[in-house]
């Protein structure tokens, strides 16, 4: 069955692999159908996919809907208007639901009109002898125009007001230079950290990582060598109910058990404004990573957020890399993400 992601288009990789770990996670076999902008298109398998992907939207962050795909097309007013006359709906809308239709075209795709794919469509449908509900609808019909339209029922949404609300200068503690919620929890996903288990972050900070962590319903364990920011991040953990068990310490000198988390999300500080108690940057890289190996669980990942190359940290201290990937937040700053794994 193919299934479509209609993706935030905030990063150009960041959100696919967070679906990709979220679908891992919950046991659903998948393959890649297609991959256009904004727009994810994914053949999946396995029991109880609808129930699944409900469960899975609760915790994506860089996407907007889960749809059911009706077809797939070209951005072309016939095209358009064949699949609107052809489409078998039968298993998206049972007899006596209601339905409306909203239409999205990404960027510059396509000319056609989104009002008059809205119409076109519905009225297709009420010709199949349903009722629309602009207001209350049982079921909603997306129809996507991006390199091609899809068309598609949704099965869940994201709630991404919800990371507005928990945007850091809304937070009881505020510090500037962190990560926002919504980066914060899709590297969390791709930890995949679950529910119960424990997610550790040796550079704590203000508890952004945290946070997300807590929500999905990890225990979330973090160190910080701040006292003042330290005791910010107690105010913004109170502040979500989070299972939390917070260190002043030293991220190269950990108070934990080896072997003793299940994941590790964090993003250490890289000498611009952050006040490094070390003998340099080189040395608490070397350190830190030594004790993420040595806490982490085998068969767990880590997951890194960088301005430099971190590869000689992570395999000097034992990790396999498992991905690399970048984000370009503006001109003088592009982060890395190194995704390791403990053999």
């Amino acid at each position: 069955m193919l299934y479509a992601f209609e993706l935030s288009g905030e990063h150009a990789v960041l959100p696919c692999k967070e679906v990709f770990a979220c679908l891992s996670m919950e046991g659903l076999e998948y393959r890649e159908h297609a991959s256009y902008d904004n727009c994810l298109v994914l053949d999946i398998e396995g029991e109880g996919i609808d129930e699944k992907l409900t469960f899975i939207a609760g915790r994506l962050a860089m996407s907007h809907h889960i749809l059911k795909v009706v077809g797939i097309c070209e951005v072309e007013t016939d095209q358009i208007i064949g699949m609107c006359d052809r489409s078998d709906i039968s298993s998206h809308l049972s007899e006596g639901q209601t339905y409306v239709v909203r239409a999205k075209r990404v960027h510059h795709h396509g000319d056609v009109k989104r009002e008059f794919i809205e119409g076109r469509l519905g009225g297709s449908i009420y010709r199949k002898g349903f009722r629309a509900d602009m207001k209350n609808p049982d079921v909603t019909f997306r129809f996507i125009m991006t390199d091609m339209a899809v068309l598609g029922s949704v099965v869940a949404s994201i709630d991404r007001g919800a990371y507005e609300h928990r945007a850091p200068h809304r937070k009881p503690f505020f510090y500037p230079g962190v990560l926002m919620p919504r980066v914060a929890r899709a590297l969390v996903n791709i930890s995949q950290v679950r529910d119960g288990d424990t997610l550790f972050d040796p550079f704590s900070g203000t508890a952004g990582i945290l946070v997300e962590g807590g929500l999905v319903g990890a225990h979330v364990i973090g160190t910080e060598v701040r006292y003042k920011i330290s005791h910010g991040a107690r105010m913004n953990l109170d502040e979500y109910n989070a299972d939390y068990s917070l260190l002043v310490g030293d991220a190269c000198r950990v108070p934990l058990k080896s072997a003793s988390v299940d994941a590790i999300v964090t993003d250490p500080p890289y000498g611009r404004s952050a006040a490094i108690r070390a003998e340099s940057l080189h040395h608490l890289y070397t350190d830190s990573f030594a004790e993420m190996y040595r806490v982490l669980k085998q068969g767990k990942l880590a997951v890194v957020v960088s301005e430099m190359k971190v590869e000689e940290f992570a395999e000097k201290a034992g990790f396999t890399i498992a991905d690399i990937f970048t984000q370009k937040v503006h001109k003088s700053l592009t982060r890395t993400f190194t995704v390791l794994y403990k053999d």
